[in-house]
């Protein structure tokens, strides 16, 4: 019996996923579910290694211009090791599992760097067989998508210290959040905006939408 897999992305970093996550693994534990967070990369995992030295830059400071391919597999092969020894059993005995990024990330920062559709396109059929059907890893039962331009969420990473490549190149980000917009569409992902007028909306307001999306997609009932 497997189980639900919900998972959390967004198209830049500074978008506030972390906090929207935590919310919701809060509000389903009170709801009565007992949802397994998992967050990717594992950074606390030898198996995030490769990915560790990617975003240090030491493979090229220009995240656009290290091959997407290869840093694909160092994504999937942390997610590989974490599924085999930490929650594969737990998928299977029908757990619900909350996710802080999963294989959908390749898809929004790595097909980013492909500007023609086509070749975009031959990209993330390589990357769908790699993770789901290679490695066998869950495909995703709901994504939910936070929709923060990069005008907004880039204020908040000027506050972080020790910022990695993707971080600290802006055309990047901008990439990647254009391309995560396009992927939510086109994979019929759950897109929340954040954006109301011209400012974020509340922390509070979000996380609302997030639950309401969750817990009719999985059918959560308040006790």
């Amino acid at each position: 019996m497997k189980g639900k897999l919900v998972v959390i992305e967004s198209g830049t970093d500074g978008s506030g996923k972390t906090t929207q996550f935590r919310m919701l693994y809060k509000t389903l534990k009170e709801e009565g579910i007992n949802p397994l967070q998992i967050d990717f990369p594992d950074y606390e995992n030898p198996s995030s290694i490769l990915v560790r030295m990617y975003l240090r830059g030491e493979l090229g400071e220009d995240p656009r211009k290290v091959n997407p391919y290869a840093v694909s597999t160092f994504y999937a092969a942390d997610r590989f090791v974490s599924f085999q020894r930490e929650w594969r059993q737990e998928y299977f005995q029908g757990r619900f599992i909350l996710a802080d990024r999963y294989t959908t990330s390749n898809f929004i920062h790595q097909a980013s760097k492909f500007k023609k559709e086509r070749e975009k396109d031959d990209f993330l059929n390589w990357l769908w067989d790699l993770e789901f059907n290679k490695f066998e890893l869950p495909e995703p039962d709901l994504v939910i998508f936070l929709d923060v331009p990069p005008r907004y969420s880039t204020k908040i990473l000027q506050e972080k210290e020790d910022k990695d490549i993707h971080e600290l190149n802006l055309d990047y980000l901008r990439e990647t959040y254009q391309n995560g917009c396009w992927l939510a569409e086109r994979l019929d992902w759950k897109r929340i905006n954040c954006i109301k007028g011209e400012r974020l909306r509340s922390v509070a307001d979000i996380h609302q939408e997030v639950y309401s999306v969750v817990s009719k997609f999985c059918n959560i009932k308040k006790l």
